[in-house]
């Protein structure tokens, strides 16, 4: 009787050891020296690793300096923030500079404000994307994306690591630990047809 067994036995036998597999790939946390070996996660173990090819995928296939670079100083975004560059532009003229100069203000009419507006509109227009490509080339080391998203991978701790792989794979663990049982079963099934 116990023969008939043999298939569910070889299934648990698989579906555990898959299991225990797929915890070895975030356990041991720190190296754990058992006999003559030293066994630690693979994650743990690799993080820096990791952390290092997923930094140079993101710089260099997912999202680069330039592609930052061009979203920044294309024109068409350029042209949503100068109906804010306006309305500064109109709050100064009409406030700030009668407070700060009243002679001057005494000068300057409504047709004179929008004129004035007019020009610097236009000029800020032509401006804005030389301003901006400047500063982001004069920043363009410290947005090293390759070096922050290591730094960022490497930094996690380890149960922030599993957190996340576990997110993004749990359907896949449980996929291989099915797996695991049902060849197990087979196997067994096998042996028991071969007895």
């Amino acid at each position: 009787m116990s023969i008939y067994l043999i298939p569910f036995i070889s299934a648990f036998i698989g579906w555990f050891t898959n299991w225990i597999a797929i915890k070895m790939l975030f356990h041991p946390r720190e190296p754990k020296k058992i006999l003559f070996m030293t066994i630690q996660g693979i994650f743990p173990k690799r993080q820096r690793q990791f952390a290092e090819k997923l930094g140079r995928l993101v710089a260099s296939e997912l999202l680069s300096f330039d592609d930052i670079r061009a979203k920044l100083t294309d024109p068409e975004k350029i042209k949503n923030i100068i109906p804010l560059v306006e309305d500064h532009l109109e709050h100064f003229l009409r406030k700030k500079l009668p407070d700060a100069m009243p002679v001057l203000a005494m000068f300057i009419g409504d047709s004179t404000i929008k004129q004035i507006k007019d020009v610097l509109i236009k000029e800020l227009d032509s401006l804005f994307p030389i301003m901006i490509d400047r500063y982001l080339e004069n920043t363009r080391e410290e947005l090293d994306l390759e070096k922050i998203v290591t730094e960022k991978v490497a930094g996690f701790s380890s149960d922030k690591l599993e957190q996340i792989l576990q997110g993004i794979m749990s359907r896949e663990f449980r996929f291989v630990e099915i797996i695991g049982g049902v060849l197990g079963f087979l196997i067994g099934l096998l042996q028991l047809l071969m007895a």
